[in-house]
């Protein structure tokens, strides 16, 4: 698969092996704001791969349009463990096509700042991830101003992609 020269190897690496496999991928993004979308389908031939994602800003769509539970975001906010497995798990089911879920659910949600929310410092992300395998959480403390964090949150899916696809840190699948 070709590969532009401003398209990070790792994402290009994650992308490729995802079309290798005939794996399929969606995104519910809250902090990264599309970032993360705009990332993976920077790759020729990502189509094959990528189904789409959903940007869910404001709290109240995280229920609406991904089921996250409305009791959990009342109690909790959205930045929480939870809702990022939540929303993991939504985007897989609710971005099916032809009746399949995608293969593999990925969520952000965090403070990308510049001020804390609900009582959570900037740089406090939850990364979810869903699978077959399961659904969990990776919680990150970034440093850094509001485009840094989002920036880094965006690379930390993608390690997290790649780790679900078996790749070693920092090198290729197995």
């Amino acid at each position: 698969m070709p590969q532009p020269d401003d398209v990070p190897e790792r994402t290009a690496e994650v992308v490729r092996t995802l079309v290798e496999r005939g794996l399929t991928v969606a995104a519910a993004e809250s902090l990264t704001g599309g970032g993360l979308m705009f990332e993976l389908t920077r790759v020729p031939g990502a189509s094959t791969a990528v189904l789409g994602g959903v940007v869910v800003y404001a709290t109240a769509l995280k229920h609406t349009l991904l089921g996250v539970d409305a009791e959990l975001l009342a109690a909790e906010g959205p930045v929480h463990p939870d809702v990022a497995r939540q929303l993991a798990a939504g985007v897989r089911e609710r971005l099916a096509v032809e009746g399949r879920p995608a293969d593999l659910g990925v969520a952000t949600t965090g403070v990308a700042g510049p001020d804390p929310q609900g009582g959570r410092a900037v740089g406090t992300v939850f990364v979810g991830v869903s699978s077959v395998r399961g659904t969990r959480a990776v919680e990150l403390t970034l440093d850094g101003d509001r485009a840094g964090v989002r920036a880094q949150t965006v690379s930390c899916v993608i390690e997290e992609l790649a780790a679900e696809l078996g790749f070693q840190p920092g090198g290729p699948p197995v």
